[in-house]
């Protein structure tokens, strides 16, 4: 690409960066994670823009999900594997419901970094440095803790390496069997408060597979039924992590940023002629926008333009967090303006960014009733529109947390400090997440055109 380089960004004013004290260590982790291999490899970037834009043109959807913020401490087989675990159980759901294939991207392997709406923040008295997240500093309130390190840039890289490991393994070795995960949903129903409503959808799945199993359709002699690929996902906020990954295809010699096959620029680094921007347009990886309230059409298609000047299917999301009262209202502008100028885009919901309240008991959370609110408005817009809605975007877990108020089991205010764990913001937990899934299933339907 013209005028760039993997450190172009350098010449562009940057935000949400740590203030690291010693200038020497941070060379020294940048050059050795610049000598460890690749995450992700460019077939594999390839293989997941490529069903991007089968979103785009409407033949896919796409499910995107995980934690809000990875940390050191909570690193474990359960907490991956349980993750995965439920994205599957989504997905099928959404499968069936869609009717179309589901292109599974987890928020995993990488989201280590958090931007900050302040760089302090202060607690009885005494104010110290944020916490940006484990790749930069420590969640404890002490002065040491909040110093950023940059050898925490190496940890998180071999924290990401076994993370990848684990997930190949369980993508491939029988623990996506399309009947495992469908026993898996059958046990959710049955103990759901709102199983009766969900039940429906489960006994056509059932009865689906069953019928493909008489019809001599099984895992044993078709590999689909009992493998499947989850590509990963962070927002690329540490340029210069995302730079020492970046690596040169010996293929096509284009330019792939191997720390993961889809990275995002959030709504506060989205400026058109800011350093993340820079550096995202020259990586062929898909990438991600925020699309806030603040967001005005003008501005959208300039965005566009320099993400993905090509204007090819599947390299640009469009992720919007509007909130609840406010999707209506504020998205289709947006939506209709791209669409007068034909770009190629796909259009993913996160409901929850817009949604973040903070409840009596003093811990951030969400409402699931506003989070279904917001999904709801997203899918009603682009019926509006004749645009496709095309995918979802939600923090999630597959740990029993209590983090979001509301849905079938209702959690209250008052049950948040149960077990309130995240790092940062609060998540869906498995059944919330799930829910949620068999909610949007007739939505999906009806976006379909069915």
């Amino acid at each position: 690409m013209e005028n760039w380089s993997p450190d172009s960004w350098k010449s562009k004013p940057i935000l949400q960066q740590p203030e690291y004290q010693d200038a020497a260590a941070v060379k020294l982790a940048e050059d050795e994670l610049a000598a460890l291999p690749p995450l992700v490899f460019a077939g594999e970037v390839r293989s997941l823009h490529k069903q991007l834009a089968d979103v785009a043109d409407g033949r896919a959807f796409l499910l995107q999900g995980g934690d809000c913020a990875e940390s050191f401490a909570e690193f474990n087989a359960t907490n991956i594997r349980d993750t995965f675990q439920v994205m599957l159980q989504m997905a099928i759901v959404m499968t069936f419901a869609g009717s179309c294939p589901v292109v599974k991207v987890a928020r995993i392997a990488g989201q280590y970094a958090k931007p900050r709406s302040t760089g302090t923040e202060t607690i009885n008295g005494i104010e110290l440095p944020s916490y940006r997240g484990d790749i930069i500093n420590d969640i404890d309130f002490t002065a040491e803790s909040r110093v950023p390190d940059p050898q925490r840039l190496v940890r998180a890289y071999h924290q990401a390496t076994s993370t990848l490991n684990l997930l190949r393994a369980f993508a491939q070795g029988g623990f996506a069997d399309l009947h495992k995960v469908h026993q898996w949903n059958l046990g959710f129903v049955k103990k759901s408060p709102q199983g009766e409503k969900y039940q429906h959808l489960a006994s056509q799945i059932d009865d689906t597979l069953a019928f493909m199993e008489a019809c001599g359709i099984r895992g044993s002699n078709v590999p689909q039924l009992k493998e499947t690929s989850l590509y990963t996902s962070h927002e690329a906020l540490l340029l210069n992590y995302e730079q020492a990954l970046t690596r040169q295809d010996s293929i096509t010699n284009r330019w792939y940023d191997c720390s993961a096959h889809m990275l995002w620029i959030g709504d506060r680094t989205r400026q058109l002629d800011g350093a993340h921007i820079e550096f995202l347009r020259g990586v062929e990886n898909p990438v991600g926008v925020k699309v806030g309230p603040t967001m005005k059409p003008d501005e959208l298609i300039q965005l566009i333009d320099a993400l993905n000047p090509n204007n090819l299917p599947g390299r640009l999301t469009l992720i919007s967090r509007m909130g609840a009262d406010n999707i209506t209202k504020l998205l289709p502008p947006l939506v209709r303006r791209v669409k007068e100028e034909g770009r190629n885009v796909v259009w993913s919901s996160d409901p929850m960014h817009g949604n973040t309240i903070k409840a009596s008991s003093g811990f951030k959370t969400r409402s699931v009733d506003s989070i279904l609110k917001e999904m709801k408005g997203f899918f009603e817009v682009h019926r509006a529109e004749g645009t496709y809605a095309g995918g979802v975007h939600f923090e999630m877990t597959g740990q029993n947390v209590t983090e979001c108020i509301g849905g079938a089991y209702r959690i209250t205010e008052e049950g948040l400090g149960d077990r309130y764990h995240t790092h940062c913001d609060p998540r869906l937990n498995a059944d919330q997440a799930l829910e949620l899934a068999f909610l949007i299933a007739d939505t999906l339907k009806q976006a379909r055109g069915r």
